[in-house]
């Protein structure tokens, strides 16, 4: 078996596995218990943030846990909003976002705030002169994600963060999802005020996740309770999963750099072996330092994505669609559509995402049988060409 789906899930490192395992076993006090297994479960918490807030650059008291991405970027997006409406209610995203952040906003809108949703370019980019033209003293927050989940493309955080140091009253989101323990992030450095993760992204447990919120940003709960989590998300704490997801990010942040370069090799022998195959068409920008080094996006024109993907899964091989929580939607990819391509292409996308574990023989048994799912389906695209020939 060959997976090829990291950036919709990753199976978790055994020694996380082994930590949840035993804490969950030894260690299940409520840290908020006065008593030594509440006070054992609460260091257990508090280094776990230490390890975090150690691997992104910032405070340990500046991480706020919660249950993964999603939370953290609705309770970013809307606990900022909230808490400085007295300000504007001007808001900036791109048309780009996951989900998590799309409906998030979408529900601002209809709330009263005014929502800018900027463009990208044929590359997948947002480009620093859109947000120049659209910031006003209206604007609180600025939400961009760094790495596109779908095709791949790096933002331009550092030069976006850099610019909107000069407006102090605006806010910046990152959905860190798809970037962090994959590329080097430091918030504090490119003045990003509020970041989200999801452990299960990094090789951690599913249900748990981040949310770095800088020092002195004010957050509306989404939840209320006991005041858990400096009193913004309310709710005991998941310590086994917690430990687990600062294992597996420490782990995975170790030796990052030749991690990175080791992938941006795997992901070269992708490129070459479907720029050698004519029915597919590569996805985002040719410049390798513009794009993610564990995911390559591309297109078969004129055939149903999903059809390539159970192809490939016969061959004990798994691959995508586009984000694995709108994988299931037969609507064409509206992050392919804000790229400029058409309707066609939108719909026949393709996501290879990879591991710095995955080595260069797996990736060429790769190739060959995407060559040889090509070779069988390319006939039924020229059969299908025909008949729609035929209707017209």
């Amino acid at each position: 078996m060959l997976y090829l789906d990291y950036a919709a899930t990753t199976p978790l490192y055994e020694e996380v596995i082994d930590t949840i395992a035993e804490v969950m076993k030894e260690h299940y006090g409520n840290p908020s218990s006065i008593h030594r297994l509440g006070i054992q479960a609460e260091k257990l918490l508090n280094s776990s943030k230490e390890v975090i807030a150690g691997a992104l650059g910032v405070l340990p008291a500046e991480i706020i846990c919660t249950s993964g991405g999603t939370e953290s970027n609705n309770l970013a997006i809307k606990g900022a909003v909230h808490s400085y409406q007295n300000r504007g209610k001007h808001l900036i995203t791109t048309q780009i976002e996951h989900s998590s952040v799309k409906e998030v906003f979408l529900e601002l809108e209809r709330e009263g705030f005014r929502v800018t949703y900027l463009p990208v370019n044929s590359k997948g980019c947002v480009e620093l002169e859109a947000l120049q033209a659209a910031i006003t003293e209206d604007t609180i927050l600025v939400s961009v994600m760094y790495v596109n989940n779908e095709v791949g493309t790096i933002q331009p955080i550092q030069e976006i963060g850099r610019w909107l140091a000069q407006y102090p009253k605006v806010l910046f989101h990152v959905d860190a999802v798809q970037g962090i323990a994959k590329l080097p992030f430091h918030p504090k450095e490119w003045g990003v005020d509020l970041c989200s993760a999801s452990a299960h992204k990094f090789r951690g447990p599913k249900g748990v996740g981040f949310l770095y919120r800088r020092e002195g940003v004010q957050l509306k709960p989404l939840l209320l309770g006991g005041g858990q989590e400096y009193g913004i998300r309310s709710g005991t704490e998941n310590v086994p999963l917690i430990v687990g997801m600062a294992k597996a990010l420490r782990l995975s942040v170790d030796n990052l750099t030749g991690k990175t370069e080791h992938k941006y090799r795997l992901r070269r022998m992708i490129v070459d072996g479907i720029s050698s195959m004519p029915e597919l068409t590569l996805t985002g920008s040719e410049q390798e330092e513009e794009m993610a080094p564990h995911i390559v996006h591309f297109a078969f024109v004129g055939m149903k994505a999903e059809v390539v993907v159970h192809a490939l899964e016969q061959r004990q091989i798994y691959i995508s669609t586009k984000s694995a929580c709108a994988s299931e939607e037969s609507d064409p990819s509206t992050v392919m559509l804000a790229l400029g391509c058409s309707r066609e292409r939108a719909i026949s996308g393709l996501r290879v995402s990879f591991s710095d574990e995955h080595q260069e023989e797996e990736i060429a048994l790769f190739v060959t049988a995407l060559r040889e799912v090509v070779k069988e389906l390319a006939p039924m695209l020229s059969k299908s060409s025909v008949r729609r020939g035929n209707r017209r």
